[in-house]
């Protein structure tokens, strides 16, 4: 159904040269020998100007024209949010190849466009899921799937991370309901990402949300409950005030045989790991602990590694359209509890 790209470099292209551009072209970077950055894209002229000359490559302000005068298998998207469904249509249709930052829109009739589209296109849609691929992460998935934590009882996961109003500020897009959603949607995606990925599907939620100290739309605040299928209880405790700076992202998993804490300022340190059953991934416990400033972790290289192995034709991809919808569900639940001030049962109905 998909093309296969071989003997080749898959010519790639960056839509939105901001914060988060940096992990892409460090990611294409690092995957130089398999993908080829050809063109950079960027509404703001003395952005787009400062990547063109980095990195050599023709820049454009408008990505219906990159689309129409490139020839690109696969573009990035690192713009607003709320910008991504229509950039990801548009892709589709020039029969390009997509990767979208987290979340892969703000709204759930939106998510589910960017699949049809990319579905009937016949064009892959990759969404960054790159805590993902953390070492801790990737051990704590494995002693559940392991069934190592026998029936898992409760999970907690804290965000307690700072964005001070200076940052709102530096566009006008951030903290907005259209283009960017709040401290659940936009900086704890990836944390609401573990409850489904991890865990597993979610019977029911119910959510407070508020705007405490930030002037935006959106919240800088919320608490979650969390009813799993399998019976488990958890919660989520997310906030962007804390003083004064980023404390800690963090996820503690209690079961019938294990408890497992996983702490950091982006869930980068195994705190606690104890089973009732030992297991050769014990001793990778202290080696998969790594020192971060920063709460993007390590993962887009990684990520990056399975898209191009995904595109030759090699393996299937760990985070594609639907499955980052599971994410964008759950969210989207979060927002219509703490609006309607009910409990919200899963599935959505669409």
């Amino acid at each position: 159904m998909y093309p296969i790209i071989q003997g080749r470099r898959i010519r790639i292209a960056i839509v939105g040269c901001g914060r988060i551009s940096k992990n892409h072209f460090g990611s294409i970077e690092k995957h130089g020998d398999q993908l080829e950055l050809v063109a950079v894209c960027d509404v703001n002229a003395a952005t787009l100007h400062e990547h063109t000359e980095r990195h050599g490559v023709p820049g454009y302000a408008r990505m219906e024209e990159m689309l129409q005068k490139e020839k690109i298998d696969l573009v990035a998207l690192c713009t607003p949010s709320g910008l991504h469904p229509e950039q990801a249509a548009m892709a589709a249709r020039h029969k390009v190849n997509v990767i979208t930052e987290k979340p892969m829109a703000t709204r759930w009739s939106d998510g589910i466009a960017m699949v049809k589209a990319c579905d009937e296109a016949g064009v892959r849609l990759f969404v960054v899921k790159q805590n993902r691929r953390n070492a801790t992460l990737q051990l704590l998935k494995r002693a559940v799937e392991k069934k190592r934590f026998g029936r898992i009882y409760m999970v907690n996961i804290n965000v307690f991370w700072t964005r001070p109003q200076e940052y709102y500020d530096s566009a006008k897009w951030r903290g907005t309901w259209e283009f960017d959603g709040g401290a659940f949607m936009n900086q704890a995606s990836h944390y609401v990402d573990l409850l489904d990925w991890l865990i597993g599907p979610i019977e029911s939620l119910q959510a407070y949300t508020a705007t405490l100290a930030r002037d935006i739309q959106v919240e800088d605040t919320g608490v979650l409950n969390v009813r799993w299928r399998s019976g488990a209880l958890g919660s989520m405790n997310v906030t962007m005030l804390t003083y004064p700076k980023n404390l800690e992202g963090s996820i503690t998993i209690i079961g019938e045989k294990g408890t497992v804490r996983g702490g950091g300022v982006a869930v980068n340190e195994i705190q606690h790991w104890e089973f009732a059953e030992p297991d050769e991934d014990d001793e990778k416990v202290k080696d998969a602990s790594y020192a971060t400033t920063s709460v993007y972790g390590f993962g887009h290289p990684l990520y990056y590694d399975n898209v191009v192995k995904v595109m030759r034709g090699e393996v299937q991809p760990e985070t594609d359209g639907r499955e980052g919808l599971k994410s964008l569900e759950t969210l989207i639940a979060v927002y219509l509890s703490a609006r309607d001030g009910r409990r919200i049962a899963l599935p959505l109905e669409y």
